[in-house]
């Protein structure tokens, strides 16, 4: 970000949301960021996403370093505002609640477009947060309720919307789909994440690039950035079958449990943050 726009980040949000105390932290702290971040950091966010969605299969514009950091912090906001959506689970810390409304306003205020598609399941657009288990265990997955929405920034996917799920064990395994370990996400409530922010010191893992999921007129381009093919030889995760490894590459997580079971125990261990496909 230049220096006209510097003054006002994601960073600083994240960090006003963790030490809020008190109701009603959107009158007290979002929107007051959102009006100072409505003028240079909105038009300057939006330029960079189109040079980003221009640039990323090819290796991005050397100027989008900044950007993806800003997305990845911008990305942190969201997920902690989510977690008043999820279901309870281990401590995450106590983050203050918004609104869907609240929660929209704010991304919408930065150019961002919602949506809750409700008709096929796209691992793509959907990330799994429950599953009801049929008897059938061909069944496929069916949407059932969205519980919060997606966010598009023009072509770049920025948020999955979150859904629960109807569906067969051999699609979508109730324990796993919806509590196995959720890669490039930083927080929620219910399941374990992994990130490249973990494990770094306190101003270095803001040092993280966004995941960049595009959807083009010619497909879809799963973590673009990716320098390693999904279907080249991994040695990195040598419990997963090719489809397997695919599944995890768009779920962003494990969805049954593999055929080497033991890659549920040793889930953290994969490095799938290179992988494009």
């Amino acid at each position: 970000m230049d220096e006209e726009a510097a003054w006002v980040d994601a960073r600083t949000l994240f960090q006003a949301l963790r030490d809020h105390e008190g109701a009603d932290v959107y009158a007290a702290v979002v929107q007051p960021w959102l009006a100072r971040a409505q003028s240079a950091y909105r038009e300057e966010l939006s330029r960079g996403v189109e040079l980003l969605a221009a640039t990323a299969v090819d290796g991005p514009d050397e100027r989008c370093g900044d950007l993806l950091w800003e997305l990845y912090a911008l990305s942190r906001v969201s997920d902690v505002l989510l977690t008043g959506f999820q279901p309870p689970g281990e401590d995450v810390g106590v983050w203050p609640a918004v609104s869907r409304a609240e929660y929209l306003r704010l991304f919408t205020g930065l150019g961002l477009t919602p949506f809750e598609e409700v008709g096929v399941f796209d691992p793509f657009l959907h990330e799994i947060v429950e599953v009801e288990q049929t008897e059938d265990p061909d069944e496929p997955v069916r949407i059932t309720e969205v519980v919060w929405p997606g966010l598009w920034f023009g072509s770049l996917l920025f948020g999955r919307a979150g859904v629960r799920v109807r569906a067969g064990a051999r699609h979508a395994e109730r324990g796993v789909a919806d509590r196995s370990p959720l890669y490039w996400t930083y927080l929620r409530r219910h399941r374990p994440t992994v990130d490249l922010s973990q494990g770094w010191g306190h101003n270095s893992q803001w040092r993280t690039d966004f995941r960049v999921d595009l959807r083009t007129a010619a497909g879809d381009e799963v973590n673009a950035c990716g320098r390693e093919s999904i279907d080249a030889e991994d040695w990195q995760a040598p419990a997963l079958s090719p489809g397997e490894r695919r599944e995890l590459l768009r779920h962003r997580c494990l969805v049954r449990t593999p055929a080497d079971a033991s890659a549920l125990t040793g889930s953290a261990e994969f490095f799938p943050f290179d992988w494009h496909g």
